[in-house]
């Protein structure tokens, strides 16, 4: 495999979108990633180029058997000028996970990480500094042989796009309404529940659009064989204070390894706060509410960090959490990993990865 990345530079730069336009996902730098992949002679052809369209064969094996894996994480640009990636590594390693379930080849990682670093370096200028700001990356691998054939895909394409994207809370940190599922379900032990696939998603939008029908912004699904126990909230990983205990669903094999869930575990163990992994059903949750013991609940993801649930709708029945409002917790955790994240507070743990300027003047 050629290891060396070429870089070409842009000649014809966009006009950087105002701070308040940013939103999600509506605007994207001026360069992109792609490296090629062929059975014959595997990853090749690493290069940063100007931002645009690929052209595929109708035939690729994409469109037709949902062969692609996708990442997401942010970088961050400090008043100093140094620009801070929150655990990257921890995201190729994922994609490679998702890579082995979907019949992808394994990518490098250290080459990924070095791409991704060369190409935030080209496109340092689009990174917000405003308050709440960020920079999001979409790390993706798709399947573009031209073959109708139900078989894993003998070529793809690795490609980094970014994106500067707007504060998630714009006007402060607020709970969401979340809708329980009880007629579609997410995934199963077995299936690809635990990778970061395109049809996970796909699969939950009809869930998602009837629990905005219904006042709801999220949904919480319920495990596919029992129907009862708690997996995850669409995008996000979920956790209970139950009278002081944090609980949140064990990784089973249908549950996405959430790296910002990972990083909030760590948190809660280092300030020593009892936590448990474990199966938890919806009865014992509309128990712990009946009860008085379901004191917060909060969702973990990489664009809202942490979002407080200020209820729960569960066959027709409102289950307010803590009066509808942010709780103690979710507020300390939210504040204390995007201090991390954005260099406001230490790093005890060594999640960041640091691009120093002497780093920018010489990829530059």
């Amino acid at each position: 495999m050629n290891t060396s990345i070429r870089v070409e530079l842009s000649n014809n730069k966009k006009t950087k979108p105002a701070v308040s336009e940013l939103g999600f996902g509506k605007y994207y730098t001026d360069h992109m990633f792609i490296m090629d992949y062929d059975a014959s002679i595997g990853w090749h052809d690493a290069r940063v180029v100007p931002y645009q369209p690929i052209t595929l064969d109708p035939a690729a094996k994409v469109f037709h058997y949902g062969q692609t894996v996708f990442e997401g994480l942010k970088a961050y640009k400090t008043a100093d000028g140094k620009i801070r990636l929150f655990r990257p590594s921890k995201n190729f390693e994922r994609l490679n996970r998702s890579n082995e379930r979907l019949s992808i080849p394994h990518l490098d990682e250290e080459l990924a990480l070095e791409a991704l670093k060369q190409l935030i370096l080209a496109d340092q200028d689009w990174i917000p500094t405003a308050e709440g700001t960020s920079l999001y990356i979409r790390p993706y691998i798709i399947a573009t042989e031209a073959a109708l054939g139900v078989s894993p895909s003998k070529q793809y394409k690795f490609m980094i796009i970014m994106s500067p994207v707007g504060s998630y809370y714009a006007e402060g940190i607020h709970p969401v309404k979340i809708f329980v599922e009880s007629e579609y379900v997410r995934a199963v032990k077995g299936g690809v529940g635990n990778a970061k696939t395109a049809g996970n998603y796909a699969a939950g939008l009809k869930a998602q659009e009837n629990a905005a029908a219904q006042g709801s912004s999220q949904v919480l699904w319920l495990d596919g064989v029992h129907r009862k126990f708690i997996e995850e909230v669409g995008s996000m990983n979920v956790f209970f204070n139950l009278n002081g205990t944090i609980v949140t669903p064990a990784l089973n094999g249908s549950i996405l390894d959430g790296i910002t869930r990972d990083s909030i575990i760590g948190l809660i163990k280092h300030w020593n706060i009892p936590l448990e992994e474990r199966a938890l059903s919806i009865d014992e949750l509309v128990e712990a509410h009946s009860n008085g013991t379901l004191i917060e609940a909060f969702g973990t993801g990489t664009a809202a960090v942490i979002s407080p649930i200020g209820e729960l709708m569960w066959l027709g029945r409102k289950l307010s959490i803590n009066n509808g409002e942010t709780g103690e917790l979710s507020a300390k955790l939210y504040d204390t990993l995007t201090g991390i994240q954005t260099g406001k507070i230490e790093d005890p743990f060594g999640w960041m990865v640091i691009l120093e300027n002497e780093d920018v003047a010489n990829r530059a």
